[in-house]
């Protein structure tokens, strides 16, 4: 039933592909650990005692937390799944807990590094060069995903209006304020891909006109990250938490945020606020009389 399940989540749930990759993988560990235990054993046929022993054989071989709670999730969907099919009468997932996992905090770049980068970094003069500054500035323009970005076509550019139209998870469609900055890097990139790649449908290509791909992107954005910052991570979604925390700094609204991300609770854009109370609170210690 792993199939059928991994449809449903493609096609009703609209669940993204990374996604539902994610789900098969631990179904399919999960459906290797009972093989252990009985060869003729399905993932129909499981029950509690079976789930938990798998949940602590995973933590004694000191999986993250965080993995764990993934694959306790993927566990209760699919049998949820097969509830809802009577195909099982009960789930035996229902009592499963997830761990207690440390909240980390989003790693961000500070703003004075992004404006070296954005102002003082030489990129190529050349169409590639055009196109990694271009990643740059949109991901950071906008906090967009990188699967966000990879899929934006030369049409969801509004010029007279400044503005970008993406898809995001669950085919959420949402509107983002661009710079002029940023029209104008895009029309000249545009107009010099033109040049280069003709019919090219997709904004951001390689070389020879293809969509780009996520390690491609990955590593553009270590190179730039990597001359101007010293932050850990160096990945595009780190110039998403860096988007979210520069906004919240500046004073933007929680939930004017929370739309610009895409997100779908405020809970979700919480975990930027404490940058936020970082820089209120540098702010309240030199100008209050009393701090």
């Amino acid at each position: 039933m792993i199939k059928p399940f991994l449809k449903y989540l493609l096609q009703e749930k609209r669940y993204s592909t990374h996604t539902v990759s994610a789900y098969e993988t631990d179904l399919l560990q999960f459906q290797d650990y009972l093989e252990c235990i009985d060869l003729d054993l399905t993932l129909e046929e499981a029950n509690h005692k079976m789930l938990r022993a798998w949940m602590i054989s995973l933590i004694e071989a000191k999986i993250n937390p965080r993995s764990v709670n993934r694959k306790i999730a993927s566990l209760r969907s699919f049998y949820k799944f097969l509830l809802k099919r009577e195909i099982i009468s009960e789930s035996p997932a229902t009592k499963l807990r997830p761990l207690k996992t440390a909240k980390s905090l989003p790693e961000f770049v500070l703003k004075d590094e992004m404006d070296n980068l954005l102002d003082r970094v030489e990129f190529p003069d050349t169409l590639e060069g055009m196109r990694d500054k271009l990643i740059i500035e949109l991901l950071y323009g906008t906090g967009i995903r990188l699967s966000e970005l990879i899929n934006l076509k030369s049409s969801d550019v509004d010029y007279f209006n400044q503005s970008i139209k993406v898809l995001g998870k669950r085919n959420k469609e949402r509107i983002i304020p661009l710079t002029m900055g940023n029209i104008r890097l895009i029309e000249a990139y545009e107009k010099l891909k033109g040049q280069d790649i003709a019919g090219a449908d997709w904004l951001l290509v390689t070389d020879k006109g293809n969509k780009c791909y996520p390690m491609m992107i990955y590593r553009i954005v270590q190179k730039y990250l990597g001359y101007i910052s010293k932050v850990y991570k160096k990945s595009p979604h780190v110039l998403r938490h860096t988007y979210a925390t520069h906004l919240l700094n500046n004073g933007a609204d929680l939930n004017a945020v929370k739309d610009l991300l895409g997100h779908s609770s405020l809970a979700a854009t919480q975990v930027y606020t404490h940058n936020s109370l970082d820089k209120l609170k540098s702010v309240f210690d030199q100008a209050h009389p009393k701090a």
